[in-house]
């Protein structure tokens, strides 16, 4: 599958990122995660080994779009990916105020 990560097309595979993975320990996962055979990579962690790119270059949606659309479970997706439902200024200020019938 063609994909597009930091502005640079990559053709990923799923084997070929089970490939690339093996061997990698995974680092602790404190946000948005990639389950990847028996084991859960942080999306950051993955995007470097798989670009061979700085983590500063890329966004976790950019990778987590593309492990999605490989077939690879993700977790903990950011506001970003899956985003919440938008409250009107007024149900903002309605929260704020503690008046949780009106939201």
């Amino acid at each position: 599958m063609r994909c597009v990560i930091a502005r640079f097309p990559f053709d990923l595979t799923k084997s070929g990122v089970l490939e690339a993975m093996k061997g990698i320990k995974p680092e602790q996962a404190a946000g948005a995660s990639v389950i990847i055979g028996r084991r859960t990579y942080p999306v950051k962690q993955v995007g470097q080994v798989i670009t061979r790119q700085d983590r500063r270059d890329f966004s976790a949606g950019e990778v987590l779009r593309a492990m999605t659309q490989l077939g690879f479970t993700c977790r903990g997706l950011p506001e970003a990916v899956a985003p919440a439902r938008a409250l009107s200024p007024l149900q903002k200020a309605a929260a704020l105020l503690g008046h949780p019938a009106t939201v």
